[in-house]
């Protein structure tokens, strides 16, 4: 489905991604773990076309997704949370929500995804009039992912989703990604909590330096000890 290649990043001179290959099949969860600064932020940030200064390749079932720009790339059906959820809290909860859905085929469906995002979390149809900036920081997080789920993506790019959050919340949170990927929607998620992210995955990728210096099943990488010893300094 999503296949990345021999992707390189660079911030000027700086080189933040070495060759980093990553795939994701259909309805799967997959994880990118790894330090503060291993480069997870700006993987994600060059597979949804925020981040030009790239090389190497990625396809979506083999469309290049390497040139286009990053609202051609979520025409594709590649949506992104980005890291700090970056609402538009000046503008209501319901006008976050209809920015999502902006793709045309989104736009077809809107009331459909609507009603989607609603049952998926229902504070946000409480909630529907309110400025986004006087939410919770649960709230605004669920707002975020529900703006994603607007533009009815194959995959959605999750950036460190528990961030800040009290444990209850991250609990709801999982349980929605979880939702989401049964309802069909393939997940990469970067998340510093390894233990949370890996239990919820399939597979996993452990980014440290900007290289993926191991792959394999969550399984595998939950109990593996150069994972405890990069992420969790055991």
């Amino acid at each position: 489905m999503l296949s990345v290649r021999n992707l390189s990043v660079y911030y000027g001179e700086a080189r933040a991604l070495h060759a980093v290959d990553l795939d994701i099949e259909a309805n799967e969860v997959v994880s990118v773990v790894g330090p503060n600064g291993a480069g997870k932020t700006t993987l994600v940030n060059a597979i949804a076309g925020v981040l030009r200064d790239r090389e190497g390749t990625i396809e979506l079932d083999g469309a290049d997704l390497l040139r286009p720009a990053s609202h051609e790339v979520c025409e594709h059906g590649i949506a992104l949370v980005p890291e700090g959820r970056r609402i538009f809290s000046g503008m209501s909860v319901a006008d976050n929500l209809a920015l999502g859905s902006y793709r045309r085929a989104a736009r077809e469906r809107r009331d459909e995804r609507l009603a989607r995002v609603h049952a998926l979390f229902p504070v946000l149809r409480e909630r529907t009039n309110q400025p986004a900036g006087t939410l919770s920081g649960g709230e605004q997080q669920m707002l975020a992912v529900g703006r994603a789920l607007m533009s009815d993506p194959r995959v959605l790019l999750l950036d460190e989703p528990s961030l800040g959050l009290a444990p209850v919340v991250v609990d709801a949170l999982f349980d929605a990604i979880q939702e989401i990927n049964e309802s069909g929607v393939a997940v990469l998620l970067v998340e510093q909590d390894v233990t949370r992210a890996l239990a919820l995955s399939s597979r996993g990728y452990l980014l440290s330096d900007g290289r993926i210096l191991l792959r394999g099943s969550a399984r595998e990488l939950l109990v593996d000890p150069e994972v405890q010893r990069v992420c969790l300094g055991v």
